[in-house]
């Protein structure tokens, strides 16, 4: 199984799996800022392993097959299951963070498994706001915290993820980011990332 793993595409969704579990030691140690910088990087492999498997000329079908397998237990890990990690630690296992992750986690398996198995809808849109807006949404509200009460923080960011888990299963039509949009996010990510990482270390 692991000669799947040759494929370009495939190599950097496992890079961007590495990347989620360095973030998640990082989240489980209680150092929440570098967590989402190294998060950050798992989002720009997640956009980057789609691009390349687009372009890779004759890829084989099996090896495409379990791409997109791989590709979304990947977001899974980085697109909920992290960020569960971090309100829980934020909150110190608060019972507004336990409704919380659990929610992010139900709903972020419930959006994988329809997108899995009925892909975009006629128009093209995704159906509930994907999991890829979680982490720049972490990294907003971590960049925004000076400006947040500290008392009040880890309910905002409890909240803020509720709201979403709730968008990613709901009845609205997400189009597809545009080159543009994918840079600016990417450009986000890196600049983040590297404001957060100073921040922390």
């Amino acid at each position: 199984m692991l000669k799947y793993l040759w494929d370009p595409a495939n190599a950097i969704t496992i890079t961007g799996l590495l990347f989620s579990c360095t973030s998640l030691f990082l989240a489980l140690s209680e150092r929440l800022e570098l967590s989402v910088a190294v998060a950050l990087w798992a989002v720009l492999s997640d956009h980057l392993d789609g691009f390349v498997a687009g372009r890779t000329k004759g890829r084989d079908p099996d090896v495409a097959k379990m791409g997109a397998s791989l590709d979304g237990f990947a977001d899974i890990v980085y697109g909920a299951v992290l960020p569960a990690v971090i309100v829980v630690q934020l909150s110190q296992a608060s019972a507004l963070a336990l409704a919380t992750a659990t929610t992010l986690l139900v709903a972020g398996a419930i959006r994988l498994s329809y997108f899995a198995n009925f892909g975009r809808s006629c128009d093209g849109c995704f159906l509930g706001v994907p999991l890829s807006y979680d982490v720049p949404f972490l990294a907003l509200l971590f960049l925004l915290k000076p400006l947040i009460p500290a008392e009040a923080f880890a309910d905002v960011v409890s909240i803020g993820f509720l709201l979403l888990a709730m968008a990613h299963v709901a009845p609205v039509r997400v189009p597809p980011l545009s080159a543009i949009m994918y840079a600016a996010i990417s450009i986000f990510a890196v600049a983040s990332s590297v404001a957060l990482a100073s921040r922390s270390l």
